[in-house]
Order: C-alpha cells, then sequence, then structure tokens
C-alpha cells in the first residue's frame, strides 16, 4: 500500500510539471519571437466631431523622430497615406518619440499641445513592434454627454459581471459542498487564459477552436488539484480553516510559477485583437466584446438549467445544501464534488478566456478578480450558486459605474466595500438563509 500512495504522488507530480512544461515551452517560445527585428509604428490621426460622434482621418506627410533617452537620433520616417509611418529601432529599449509640429498640414494642431513626445518604455514592448499615436482635431472626450459616459460604462460593467458571475460560481459551489474557501480560484481562471494564450499565439490556432479544448483541460486541472491536494486532506480530517492556508499557498505558488514561466508583461491574443467600435446608440462596442458578452450570458444561463433541471444539477443543490442528509439520501456525494471541481475548473477558464480576449493576458489576472469573485459569492450568499451569478454580476456593474465618481485606479474599492457592508448587514447574502448558532 505506500508503494501505491508513493506511485500515486510521483504521478501527480508529473501531470503538475507537465502542465507548466507548456507555458515554458510557449514563454520560450515567444521569447524566441522576440529576439528578432524591433519596430515603431507612429500614427497620425485627425479626429473631429460630426453628430456627436467621433470621426478620424488619416494625416500625411508628418515627419516622426526616434531618439534615445540622451538624445541620440534612432531613426526617422514621415507618415503616408495612410497615416503611418514605421521606424526600425536596434533593441527593445527606452525610446522617445517626438512629431515635428512644423510638418502638418496648415489648419491642423494637436489636440494636446503639449504632447509633442511620448516616451516608449522597454517593458512595453511586448511584441516586436511598439504602436504610438498623435491625434490633430478635436478631442472625443469633450463631446461625450454625461448619459453617454453613464450608459457606456454600465455597458462595460455588464461585460465585467458576466465575466466575475462565471468565475464566481465554480467558487461558489466548491465553498457550498466542501465547506472550502478556495483562495486558489484566482489561479484557476489565469490558468486557462495562459493555456489559451499557449495554443492561440505559441500554435497559432484559433480560439475558436482550441477554446473547448482549453476548457477541457481546464477542468481536468480542477480535478487535479481536488484529487492531489484537497480531497486528500479531507480524508485525513484536516479542518476547512487549515484547507483555507494551504489553498493560500497554493494560490501564491502558482502565481510565481506563472510570473516564473510567463513573464510579467501582459500579452495579447492573436485572435480578435484588431477591433473596431460598432455604435449602437450612446454605447461603443467592439463585435469581439458583444460576441463573447451573448455568449457569457447563454453559459450562465446554462449553467442555471442545469442546476435546475438535471439530475446532477439537483444532487450539487442537494450536496450544498446539507451534505450529511444528501449522503443518507444515497447520493454520491463525492462523485458529486468531484463534477464540481471540473466544472469550477471549466468555468473559471472560460472566464479567463474572455477576459484575456478584453484586457489581455497576464500572470496575475485571476489574483486581480479573486477578491471582487468573493464579493459576488457574499452579495448573493456564500454557498449558492444563483447568488453567485446575480451577485458577479451586480459587482461587475457596481465596479465599472463608480469609475464615474472615483478614479479609475480605486474603482475596486467600492466593491470591496460592499463586501463589508454586506458581512456587517445581511452575512447570508440575498439567496442565503440565516442560520441558528448555538
Amino acid at each position: 500500500m505506500p508503494m501505491t500512495k508513493h506511485f500515486w504522488l510521483k504521478a501527480f507530480l508529473m501531470v503538475l510539471c507537465s502542465s507548466f512544461t507548456l507555458f515554458g515551452l510557449g514563454a520560450g517560445t515567444a521569447q524566441a519571437a522576440e529576439d528578432g527585428e524591433f519596430f515603431i509604428i507612429a500614427s497620425v490621426q485627425n479626429q473631429i466631431l460630426k453628430d456627436s460622434k467621433t470621426e478620424r482621418t488619416p494625416v500625411a506627410g508628418v515627419t516622426i523622430k526616434v531618439t534615445s533617452l540622451d538624445g541620440k537620433l534612432i531613426g526617422e520616417a514621415i507618415t503616408g497615406e495612410d497615416g503611418l509611418c514605421k521606424i526600425a529601432v536596434p533593441t527593445r529599449d527606452n525610446y522617445l518619440i517626438d512629431i515635428d509640429i512644423k510638418t502638418l498640414p496648415d489648419g491642423l494642431n494637436l489636440i494636446d499641445a503639449e504632447k509633442t513626445q511620448v516616451r516608449v518604455n522597454q517593458e512595453l514592448f511586448t511584441t516586436s513592434t511598439k504602436r504610438v499615436t498623435f491625434f490633430t482635431g478635436d478631442s472625443g472626450v469633450a463631446g461625450a454627454s454625461e448619459f453617454e459616459r453613464i450608459m457606456q460604462r454600465l455597458a462595460d460593467g455588464i461585460r465585467l459581471g458576466i465575466i466575475i458571475a462565471m468565475c464566481s460560481v465554480g467558487l461558489s459551489l466548491i465553498i457550498g459542498t466542501t465547506g472550502l474557501t478556495n483562495f486558489a480560484h484566482g489561479e484557476m481562471v489565469t490558468f486557462g487564459a495562459l493555456v489559451a494564450f499557449f495554443f492561440n499565439v505559441n500554435l497559432n490556432i484559433p480560439i475558436l477552436i482550441c477554446g473547448p479544448l482549453v476548457i477541457l483541460i481546464s477542468g481536468c486541472f480542477g480535478l487535479l488539484i481536488n484529487w492531489g491536494i484537497f480531497a486528500r486532506l479531507t480524508k485525513r480530517a484536516i479542518g476547512s480553516n487549515s484547507q483555507l492556508v494551504v489553498s493560500l499557498g497554493l494560490s501564491l505558488m502558482l502565481i510565481n510559477i506563472y510570473l516564473f514561466l510567463f513573464g510579467g508583461r501582459t500579452k495579447q491574443l492573436t485572435s480578435y485583437s484588431k477591433q473596431v467600435n460598432l455604435r449602437i446608440g450612446p454605447i461603443g462596442i467592439t463585435p469581439r466584446d458583444l460576441t463573447t458578452m451573448f455568449m457569457g450570458i447563454g453559459i450562465l444561463l446554462s449553467v442555471a438549467l442545469f442546476l435546475q433541471r438535471s439530475r446532477f444539477g439537483k444532487a450539487i443543490r442537494a450536496v450544498s445544501d446539507n451534505v450529511q442528509l444528501a449522503s443518507a439520501t444515497g447520493i454520491d456525494t463525492q462523485k458529486v464534488i468531484r463534477i464540481v471541481w471540473f466544472a469550477s475548473g471549466a468555468l473559471a477558464a472560460t472566464g479567463g478566456i474572455f477576459r484575456g480576449l478584453d484586457e489581455q493576458v497576464s500572470f496575475s489576472m485571476g489574483s486581480d478578480l479573486i477578491f471582487l469573485m468573493f464579493a459576488g459569492i457574499t452579495l448573493g450568499g456564500l454557498g449558492s450558486a444563483y447568488g453567485a451569478l446575480v451577485g458577479g454580476f451586480f459587482i461587475g456593474i457596481f465596479v465599472e459605474m463608480a469609475a464615474l465618481f472615483v478614479p479609475s485606479e480605486l474603482k475596486v474599492a467600492p466593491a470591496l466595500f460592499i463586501l463589508i457592508l454586506v458581512l456587517i448587514v445581511r452575512p447570508q447574502g440575498i439567496f442565503g438563509r440565516s442560520q441558528r448558532v448555538g
């Protein structure tokens, strides 16, 4: 028996290392791509307001210069009919990009007269090219009414809320079925995004093709975490508080592994990277974001119907309500818990892919969302899948709407205030039930 136990432990470590080797190969391939030539692409666009809409046209014949920080000229070029020029630079370094305002056509001036120079830092070279844009004409921000700003923030909040709800429902089900507050759930979100990056960028497989495979792999990753760590701790009668500490340690370990293998810079998925905003009334949204929004709504409705109508869904809800009673009625609680871990990893990966398409991929993208997830499931009710869906959705809207009143860097703070307020006023949340203790 000891030999069998050691064999499976070694197998678990080998599978875990193999998963991370994927990222190592991806990072190595990306680095190899970055060792070639580097370019700075400068664009000059004339911006005008027409019927409350912003229209942009390219400006040709403008001289752009690239210099090093010590003033040495690296190269210069003149914008063509498309308003673009491409300047080669020797390496990924810090540069200054200057626009010669004397070469602007008569009657055109920069929107920001003082912004004739842009600094490009070495860290911003996430690919072999870096784009810089100078705007002439009217300021588009000045033409946006308060109503348009509110509606735009509302649309952005709905998108974010769908992603948070999608990521939160698995976390809430794990809390309900096992009692574990899994702080490593954010890294399951990141895992899905990084695997998608590997397939999409390094293997050049479109997201629509590799996405289902990524979701399947991430579901298996959730099963692997449960089988290798938390199921074993439960068998040894390790309490939920100790398992919480283990999940926190697992989170920190995975964050550092992702940082080591993927790097600290945000990187873009190649699928649907070039998008033009569609105007839907006062709202501007790309076809990619509109598609992921409807897909997200469809996925969340499917999850709700699965929990409400299917036999496994009813079993999951029964185990979430009372594990002992569900087991006494003949439900295989261990099988239900395995299904929950698989679904949790799959839904987290789906949210990670959608977030990566929207905000690019980074090693910490999941950990940046984890407290918003906790705010969502606390608002909806700990352990309640429906509560996570509703709570996460409203937290996303609240975060984006808060940016109308506070600086964008602080827009998450009001959501965390909601978390504290709910814990004080109604700790059971919207869908939770109050219980007597003692």
